[in-house]
């Protein structure tokens, strides 16, 4: 099993989400990386779908996972635990993760699971929340 686990929307740090206090006290944060991915806008969070494409990148965080029970936790949050009725939005596979400063690894990542092509890329690779309202 790996252990890491990368991070590309509502979890990450900055976001303020209250199931990244999950993640902190389970993981320690090792910084900003990224994956060969495109990110979907989703509506209030968005989708990865890996890809093979050399300029599609996907920006996030990736951290070391302390506790597996974490990621029971975020299974859940994400909607793929194991009482998820299927097909489940999303899947949690392992990810070639490149890191900051160079070098890859093996993270768990959650992938979205449904057919992207109706939805709008985010061009950028990085998820910037909507405002509230």
């Amino acid at each position: 099993m790996t252990a890491h686990l990368f991070v590309y929307g509502t979890l990450m740090s900055h976001i303020g989400h209250p199931m990244h206090d999950v993640l902190a006290r389970g993981a320690e944060r090792l910084g900003e990386a990224f994956v060969q991915g495109r990110l979907y806008d989703l509506g209030r969070y968005p989708g990865l779908v890996l890809s093979a494409a050399a300029d599609d990148r996907v920006v996030g965080e990736v951290y070391r996972l302390r506790d597996d029970g974490v990621l029971l936790a975020l299974d859940d949050y994400e909607g793929c635990g194991p009482d998820a009725a299927e097909p489940t939005e999303y899947v949690r596979r392992v990810a070639t993760v490149t890191v900051a400063g160079g070098g890859t690894i093996y993270a768990w990542a959650y992938l979205y699971n449904r057919d992207a092509s109706a939805r709008s890329p985010i061009a950028s690779g990085r998820y910037v929340p909507r405002p509230a309202g």
